[in-house]
């Protein structure tokens, strides 16, 4: 089935060696260590902050204000897993005999293709699991919250690099890049 989403984006005598879709469901990730125990203190505290603030009868507006802070917070701790599996359920990967290939057909359709030859560099994470990343470049940074693209910390199918995420047999994949990247090279 996913190797029909490639089928108009093939360049002439190439063929796809495999195919594959990122991990479906609940991802988490090592930035959770950190964005999961900030999320619960966010919201534990917006909605403390709500409570105190309706039981001492302040005005309409700080009721407004904490609920606008409870509903980010409810949006860190439960929603942004959703988003994220909801946005990997559009994503679609290749490798072929010329090119690693990304469509992604949500939340705005992107194509991405990445010639086997010009990659700067492939880190595979979870090499001993069944389930795996590999980047095709290197990390913008470890901080979620740096750089131009602010929500990649919180959505791991939004991250600017090229990757695969949650793929199974990953380290077959790797294998399979380096080996075909060597082949062309020649």
């Amino acid at each position: 089935m996913e190797n029909i989403s490639f089928q108009g984006r093939l360049l002439p005598h190439e063929r796809i060696l495999w195919s594959g879709m990122p991990t479906q469901g609940l991802l988490l990730s090592s930035r959770d260590l950190f964005l999961i125990p900030f999320s619960l203190l966010w919201c534990g505290f917006a909605i403390f902050w709500t409570y105190s603030a309706t039981r001492q009868g302040a005005p309409l507006f700080f009721d407004a204000w904490g609920a606008m802070f409870v509903c980010i917070g409810f949006f860190m701790v439960f929603g942004r897993f959703i988003v994220d599996a909801w946005l990997r359920r559009r994503i679609y990967y290749a490798v072929t005999n010329e090119r690693i290939l990304i469509m992604r057909l949500a939340p705005s359709a992107n194509f991405t293709s990445i010639d086997l030859d010009r990659i700067p560099d492939v880190q595979l994470t979870g090499e001993t699991a069944t389930r795996g990343t590999l980047r095709f470049g290197a990390a913008a940074s470890g901080y979620a919250f740096s750089g131009s693209s602010r929500m990649t910390g919180w959505f791991p199918s939004l991250d600017p690099v090229p990757q695969f995420i949650g793929i199974q047999n990953p380290r077959r994949v790797f294998d399979l890049v380096m080996k075909t990247r060597r082949a062309d090279t020649r």
